[in-house]
């Protein structure tokens, strides 16, 4: 009997890969059963006691409300999930017809990925570390700040401030109230230019040569970040921010003396682009940016984040290119991104998804100019790459460009008219992010539609509903369900089968949380920390999320390099047999939540 074990082991991966005299002693420790048909293996929410390797018949795997996941044969292993986790099964698996099992007891599973690095790679669905590179744009301002900035009042003089600098050695001071609110920045370059050239006298209030209402960042922002802020906006000093407080301080000069700045490069070319010709031409390095990015292993949400600054860039030059052809605009208004590049998720194809907020002081003749605006800028992102949504979700479009009191009907409608085009628009605009113009169009409306939103359980309900349409490509016999006809033929499309169902998972948690953030990632993570969704499953998605995303990355990576316009269609033959296993037990995660929401809203 250990023979005909021994035999089935060695020629099982990854057991065929442990030294041959532990697989003999392994093949002694493992147990021999028999399930008849029908019987339960195990039922979902109980203790796992054992890894599973099917030696013949066939298994069935369903999800709690029964939906079949996964048919499994010989030589299919079963069970390593829940052991991975907490112990505990999150399906159901069931014999159909006799089956021969090995059964590989809990503690000794746990003994084989401990000591063997072969089976902690194939059965750890996490995501393995990898060596990054270039990676200065990849910390956080939280690392690099210079913590407890010094400080003037708007009242001291330039005297007084010069002095400070000087006996401190710094560049910059950061202008605060007595309650510690930050007021303003002056710096170095400030008494210069704005001071010493205007021949101010040295009793001068800083008050009148510093920068008022500096942008500032928070410590969780990427250098990135902050670096594409200060090329576009032509300064050297970033605040960082912690609850409305002065938290550090990081400068240009110190970014500088770093790599990694091709990113910044390219938006600090776009925002003084004269055209938007000019503008396409520099958008145009944004696969050779993406081949780089992901060759230097960084993490997919790091390589989204910076082409996202990039369209994000493009957009407010287009802007300020469209108001100095139009004039100045006739009362304030906000440009706002949805889709991926609302969420920061954008990759190397992307259309633009877009719209207008704008002043309630709007006269129905002003119309005109916020027309021509749109059309200029629309028009411009297109000639860059960004074509034009197919669903006409743009500023263009004369629903999408309104007045902030017919913006906060449009959610008020949607939330309590939740019908199915409702649905689709809301779950869309649930992404919006300001772009360019005046911020504060949009901050009362996010966060009383918010609030309004997640305390409508109807509207609650629906929106999850529309999420459960986007379905992982999950064939029965441990393979995948890949398009099945057309270009795409025999590919699986990672966005819509793949990224986009775990982007209507993060929303539903984001609403029913009150949750601010719109990138997916960042949902997620607040999802867990908040108690939205368990920690356990929402570690699980985190990581098939982290997996799926970095796979497209991968896939269009390779296709730029190949020479190929980047799309989402891969051919799952690209993949080894180890990295088709862990992917489809990514969406695998990815059905389960499905499940798990559809149940607890009564939707399956």
């Amino acid at each position: 009997m250990p023979k005909e074990i021994l035999t089935l082991l060695s020629q099982t991966h990854p057991y065929d890969s442990l030294p041959h005299d532990y697989l003999v002693e392994l093949a002694g420790q493992v147990n021999r059963s028999m399930a008849k048909a029908g019987a339960v293996i195990y039922h979902a929410g109980t203790p796992l006691e054992a890894l599973y390797l099917i030696v013949s018949g066939q298994v069935d795997i369903t999800e709690p409300n029964g939906e079949l996941v996964s048919i499994l044969g010989p030589k299919n292993s079963f069970g390593e999930r829940g052991l991975m986790r907490d112990g505990i099964a999150p399906v159901t698996a069931t014999a159909v017809k006799p089956t021969e099992l090995l059964e590989v007891t809990a503690p000794l599973f746990h003994k084989l990925v401990k000591e063997h690095p072969a089976f902690l790679d194939f059965f750890d669905r996490t995501r393995p570390a990898r060596a990054k590179r270039s990676a200065l744009s990849t910390q956080t301002l939280g690392d690099l700040m210079t913590r407890n900035p010094l400080t003037c009042t708007a009242q001291d003089s330039l005297l007084s401030a010069a002095k400070k600098m000087r006996d401190h050695r710094v560049s910059c001071l950061l202008v605060t109230s007595e309650t510690g609110a930050l007021q303003g920045i002056i710096t170095t370059r400030d008494l210069t230019n704005r001071a010493m050239a205007a021949g101010l006298p040295s009793d001068t209030a800083v008050a009148e040569v510093m920068t008022r209402d500096p942008k500032t960042l928070p410590a969780s922002a990427l250098v990135a970040d902050a670096l594409h802020l200060m090329v576009e906006h032509g300064f050297t000093h970033m605040p960082v921010m912690d609850r409305g407080q002065p938290e550090g301080i990081l400068s240009q000069t110190d970014m500088m003396r770093f790599q990694a700045t091709s990113s910044a490069s390219i938006i600090m070319d776009i925002a003084y682009a004269a055209n938007s010709a000019e503008i396409a031409k520099y958008v145009k390095g944004i696969p050779a940016l993406l081949m780089q990015l992901v060759g230097a292993n960084n993490d997919h949400q790091v390589v989204t984040r910076l082409i996202t600054d990039i369209g994000d860039a493009a957009t407010r030059r287009l802007l300020k290119l469209a108001e100095d052809h139009l004039g100045p605009p006739p009362v304030p208004y906000l440009w706002l991104a949805c889709g991926s590049q609302g969420r920061q998720e954008q990759t190397g194809v992307s259309d633009q998804d877009n719209c207008l907020i704008i002043d309630d002081a709007m006269r129905p003749e002003d119309d005109a100019y916020f027309a021509a605006l749109a059309k200029f800028v629309s028009d411009g992102l297109d000639e860059a790459g960004y074509f034009y949504c197919p669903g006409d979700m743009m500023a263009t479009a004369a629903r999408w460009r309104q007045p902030l009191r017919v913006w906060r009907n449009y959610f008020s409608k949607w939330i309590y008219k939740p019908d199915t085009e409702a649905q689709m628009l809301a779950s869309v605009m649930f992404d919006l992010r300001p772009i360019g113009g005046t911020m504060a169009l949009f901050d009362d409306l996010h966060a009383s539609t918010l609030a309004e939103a997640s305390g409508n359980s109807i509207f609650v309900a629906h929106m999850i509903s529309n999420s459960l349409k986007h379905t992982p490509p999950l064939g029965l016999f441990r393979g995948f369900a890949t398009v099945r006809s057309g270009e795409h033929k025999d590919r699986i499309d990672l966005k819509h089968n793949g990224v986009v169902p775990v982007v209507d998972l993060g929303r539903i948690y984001a609403l029913k949380g009150q949750l601010t953030e719109v990138n997916t990632r960042a949902r997620l993570v607040a999802a867990i920390d908040g108690g939205a969704v368990s920690a356990s499953g929402g570690r699980d998605l985190l990581d098939a999320y982290d997996m799926i995303a970095e796979a497209r990355l991968a896939h269009q990576a390779r296709q730029i390099r190949n020479g190929h316009a980047p799309d989402n269609f891969m051919a799952p033959a690209y993949l080894s047999d180890f990295d088709r296993s862990h992917l489809r037990d990514a969406f695998v995660v990815i059905k389960t939540m499905q499940s798990a929401i559809g149940q607890r809203s009564g939707f399956l």
